[in-house]
């Protein structure tokens, strides 16, 4: 068995694992970064979810280090592809101007760019990154997690990795887990937590759904149909109490309103910038933005309420490997069933059936299927920690008008989200609350008992609700810088991470660390933290109609 010491061990490869890395490396130290894929970057490149993020994520006040992520993205676009003239020149280039975000692109150009980032500092033998890896076992000395054991999944062998600090910036919080580090599965109740929105009994099934996304373009006149999945017909009349009909449908639930609605996938000219539909959503392609003798299609990535599979958790009592394999499988098949309907019987928008021009690009996802790497994870373990962000420090209903979300004395990153909670499978349909414009706590970082193992990804010290606004990309990527710089914070001082969180003056220097060296901000400035983005920011998402509290099926 090979054996790997270093001064950080970071299992998991997406945004917050990548942004540990990166931080800790620059900061000087040796860094392991495992991957369970072939990609780095998680939810932006193996899950192919193009970013969401907050209004103000073209201003000074985010991330330098993500801000570098984003010009390097429209750099990457302004060397290689056959852009127009006008949209390379735009300092704003949004490569498919989709309606999610200022800057929606492929996939497999995230790739690149973050594999860009790291190249420096993987020649340098700053950082070693192990692709196909994933952790099966730990080893623990009392409050100590001495040892990682990695296995690569191609071709069976092992690896034991030790290192002073341990990062779990997992998916699904796998070393929490295999360390038997204190952690919550699912939903907290309103006795435990004191959140309006919390469940009335707590339950480990209630998990957000996932989803296996996937890009198409549109050919009309060409037939792209592909072989209708074995669970089809489940799909295609099964109807779930809480929603408005089957999900291969063009019905879903208005989380503005919380009842039904008709969304198709194309309402008008393909070329407008903006339309209400599913294609312009999460387009990531705009044939408008590139040379038409060269790129003559759009592309948009399926990431739509339809394909949300909340059958059977991932976690939990009860769920081995096989169940979750199982899911996961089930998972697939739902969003090649929902392709499969929309290639053959959907209704169209000029009153035909079926989009047979609808075309899989499985050279954009880096897989044979054309899907995602790997389904997109919306919630995960997390750590029991020294504090716990709920609802109340965060949702505009719970706060006073103009107060703005709690200010955190430790706090090591901002961040900005709508508590976004999907279905679950529980049965709980979405839970949709505006928030302010929040921080992220250092005691959310620290587990209540194990010393030196950090989160850093959806696995924090956040509930079940507030998961759901501390789990999109600009936060994870925080999350990271603000686990990379403390680690290295304490290499350079011999210490702890709950050493730093027990003394005011060290968690001082982390923060200048962050702010100073970093360029991370802590701290929104007041008249950003006080505004509620839906009242002030055009094209923000609107004021939302407030759920009834966690509505399950009957």
């Amino acid at each position: 068995m090979t054996e790997l010491k270093t001064d950080l061990l970071v299992v998991g490869g997406g945004l917050g694992g990548v942004a540990a890395a990166l931080t800790a490396a620059r900061l000087g130290l040796r860094v392991v970064l495992t991957e369970e894929t072939d990609w780095l970057g998680g939810q932006l490149t193996a899950q192919s979810v193009p970013s969401d993020e907050h209004p103000w994520i073209e201003t000074p006040h985010i991330s330098a280090g993500y801000a570098e992520l984003r010009t390097r993205i429209r750099d990457y676009y302004r060397r290689n592809y056959p852009l127009t003239p006008e949209a390379a020149a735009d300092p704003t280039l949004n490569p498919g101007l989709g309606n999610v975000s200022k800057l929606c692109h492929e996939p497999r150009v995230g790739v690149a760019v973050i594999d860009e980032l790291l190249a420096g500092w993987i020649s340098a033998g700053r950082i070693s990154v192990r692709y196909h890896h994933v952790p099966v076992a730990a080893d623990v000395d009392g409050d100590h997690v001495t040892a990682v054991t990695l296995r690569d999944v191609r071709t069976g062998e092992t690896v034991t990795a030790t290192a002073p600090l341990i990062v779990d910036a997992t998916e699904l919080g796998d070393l929490l887990e295999l360390a038997g580090v204190e952690h919550v599965i699912g939903a907290e109740s309103h006795d435990q937590t004191g959140e309006p929105y919390a469940a009335p009994v707590a339950d480990p099934t209630d998990q957000q759904a996932i989803t296996w996304c996937f890009p198409l373009e549109y050919r009309p006149g060409e037939d792209h149909t592909i072989a209708k999945p074995a669970s089809y017909d489940h799909w295609k009349t099964h109807v779930d109490p809480f929603w408005p009909g089957p999900q291969l449908s063009w019905e879903k639930i208005d989380i503005h309103t919380m009842s039904g609605k008709v969304n198709r996938i194309f309402e008008g000219d393909m070329d407008a910038v903006r339309l209400p539909d599913l294609w312009h959503f999460r387009r990531i392609r705009a044939r408008t933005q590139f040379r038409r003798d060269v790129v003559d299609t759009d592309i948009s990535l399926v990431n739509w309420p339809n394909i949300d599979y909340w059958e059977a958790p991932l976690l939990g009592p009860g769920v081995d490997d096989a169940a979750r394999e199982k899911a996961l499988q089930r998972c697939k098949e739902l969003s090649l069933s929902y392709l499969h309907w929309m290639q053959t019987e959907a209704p169209r928008h000029d009153g035909g059936t079926g989009y047979p021009g609808l075309r899989l690009r499985p050279d954009l996802t880096g897989t044979d299927d054309g899907l995602a790497k790997y389904a997109y994870i919306r919630e995960a373990r997390r750590i029991k920690a020294r504090f716990t962000v709920l609802e109340q420090h965060v949702a505009v209903v719970d706060r006073p008008d103009g107060e703005g979300a709690e200010q955190f004395a430790d706090a090591v990153g901002v961040g900005h989200y709508n508590i976004d909670l999907h279905p679950s499978a529980a049965g709980v349909n979405y839970v949709n609350l505006e928030t302010y414009p929040f921080q992220i706590p250092l005691g959310a970082l620290l587990p209540v008992r194990v010393r030196n193992l950090l989160p850093a990804n959806k696995n924090i010290g956040t509930t079940h609700i507030t998961n759901g606004c501390y789990r999109l990309h600009p936060v994870e990527w925080s999350i990271g810088e603000a686990v990379g710089a403390l680690a290295a914070l304490c290499h350079a001082d011999g210490t702890e991470p709950h050493a730093v969180g027990d003394t005011p003056a060290r968690v001082e220097d982390l923060q200048r660390l962050l702010t100073e060296t970093v360029g991370a901000p802590v701290r929104w400035p007041d008249d950003i933290r006080r505004t509620r983005p839906s009242e002030t920011v055009k094209n923000a998402t609107p004021v939302l109609a407030l759920p009834e509290k966690r509505v399950r099926r009957a």
